[in-house]
């Protein structure tokens, strides 16, 4: 009886000692990784006590946001560029990046059967929309324009492309079928490591420059600590299995 008296009583112990340290991070993160955030996010407050504020959205206007001030603690991009911009600035901690996950991009249709295995529709020119993010906002747009432009199709297309201001945005045109097709992230359709619904063609990584999203602590952020105790568990076991069960890589 005394043995399961002092067992509670450290466990209590030890959960006091949580609360009392718990801090808040509040995080920018990409629209692409919304699904693996919230489910990391999850594991991560329960684990640590600590709570996670999220923000999604496109990655260059989350850099617009901080450098103007915006609150954020932890900056999670849809690529390298707009971190290495922070921290050259001065507005990211010197040597807190690192590359969290390597992008896929995919081009899908809501429609089964509509987009090919080998993205031949894009040459058959018969559909009337196809969406992708905008590329001064959003890596995946860019990686998207990269890809028509190796395709040779760039010029040809643009009649019919449908701009979106994230990610996020551009699978909607497709999923509301405003557009027949849309360039996104593979991680947006695909659950447990399988993609379940509609058509796609996964875009050969050579057609495009890769994407590689980077983590930076800001050098504004309140609870530094907490910060860096977010950022460290992107890189735990139990982190990376939830990343890599979106269809990402890992570096």
């Amino acid at each position: 009886m005394k043995l399961i008296k002092l067992s509670f009583l450290s466990a209590l112990l030890s959960l006091l000692a949580q609360v009392a340290n718990a801090g808040e991070v509040n995080a920018a993160v990409a629209a692409n990784f919304t699904e693996p955030m919230k489910q990391i996010v999850e594991l991560f407050q329960k684990d640590t006590g600590h709570t996670v504020k999220l923000s999604f959205g496109s990655s260059g206007k989350f850099t617009s946001q901080i450098k103007e001030g915006a609150p954020f603690d932890v900056f999670l991009a849809a690529d390298e560029k707009n971190p290495k911009l922070l921290e050259k600035e001065g507005l990211a901690v010197e040597g807190s990046r690192f590359v969290y996950a390597l992008g896929k991009l995919v081009l899908w249709s809501a429609q089964p059967g509509y987009v090919d295995d080998k993205g031949y529709v894009l040459r058959k020119g018969s559909y009337n929309k196809i969406a992708y993010a905008d590329p001064k906002l959003a890596p995946y747009g860019l990686a998207a324009k990269e890809t028509l432009e190796d395709m040779g199709l760039w010029s040809l297309v643009q009649g019919k492309m449908v701009t979106g201001e994230s990610i996020t945005q551009t699978y909607q045109f497709a999923a509301t079928g405003n557009a027949e097709m849309a360039f996104i992230a593979l991680s947006q359709i695909t659950k447990d490591g399988k993609v379940t619904e509609g058509s796609w063609w996964i875009v050969p990584s050579h057609l495009y420059n890769p994407i590689k999203q980077a983590a930076v602590q800001l050098s504004a952020a309140k609870d530094k600590d907490a910060a860096k105790a977010f950022l460290a568990y992107l890189k735990s076991e139990k982190s990376v299995a939830i990343i890599r069960s979106f269809g990402y890589a890992l570096p």
